[in-house]
């Protein structure tokens, strides 16, 4: 689980209930069901608008899965792996590696390619199509979220506006000015907490997520295809340290 995102959200949550609660701890004033109405439906409505229904509905529940999960394995520790996963091919060819446990789907997927015998272009561009899949549902909802975040203050605003034109439109009856004013002003509260708490960061973690796996993913399937022409475990490992960072690289080289 990637815990920055979950310390993320609920740092944001306690600072919104603890600023409530030195205000006196009034919840019941900070809701308004017609800025509710303003902030989720409007804004729901504007990113169905925008995107495919088969976009949003795969776009959502994958960023939520995707932000708040971490890879199974990191490139530093995939290039240990397929160093021995070289060795053992080296050592009894790629039937040894029926009985090997691996974490990863991907790389385990790429293992079973070698094992049945595929040839080096099948497993190229198959591989090479399930990483750019994967990657499009990622960048799908990260722009499914960006577009939630960007029409959420939007619609605040709208809010406000309607909640401002009651209030001056009741301006001889004052018992119809509060709601007035509480749809006018939660409906910006509601819009930008939405925007800036929750779909703007979701989005940026995706897109930031979409390119650890790009990395990830691309090592995952050079690696293979190295495997399937029998390369030596150091040649592999040399080869796969060039997707590390430079100042990992100097790292990976001392611990080994």
């Amino acid at each position: 689980m990637d815990i920055a995102t979950g310390l993320g959200l609920l740092g944001g949550i306690g600072v919104v209930v603890g600023l409530i609660m030195i205000d006196g701890g009034n919840f019941a004033a900070y809701f308004d069901k017609h800025a509710v109405i303003v902030i989720f439906g409007g804004a729901t409505a504007a990113t169905m608008t925008r995107f495919p229904f088969s976009v949003i509905a795969h776009g959502l529940p994958m960023g939520i899965k995707v932000a708040f999960g971490s890879r199974t394995m990191h490139p530093r520790d995939l290039i240990e792996e397929f160093t021995k996963i070289a060795e053992l091919v080296r050592k009894g060819g790629p039937m040894a590696l029926e009985s090997i446990q691996i974490s990863d789907p991907f790389l385990a997927q790429g293992v079973r390619y070698l094992v049945d015998g595929y040839d080096k272009d099948f497993i190229r561009e198959t591989m090479e199509k399930d990483r750019d899949n994967f990657l499009q549902r990622l960048e799908e909802g990260s722009k499914v979220y960006r577009a939630y975040g960007d029409c959420a203050p939007a619609w605040g605003m709208i809010g406000t506006i309607l909640g401002m034109v009651t209030m001056f439109a009741n301006m001889s009856d004052p018992s119809k000015l509060g709601p007035a004013m509480a749809t006018a002003l939660l409906a910006t509260l509601y819009g930008a907490v939405i925007a800036n708490m929750i779909c703007l960061p979701l989005a940026d973690k995706l897109h930031i997520k979409m390119e650890e796996e790009d990395v990830s993913r691309s090592l995952i399937i050079d690696g293979v295809l190295l495997l399937r022409d029998a390369k030596s475990p150091s040649l592999v490992k040399e080869m796969l340290v060039a997707y590390l960072p430079e100042h990992h690289r100097a790292e990976f080289a001392e611990a080994a």
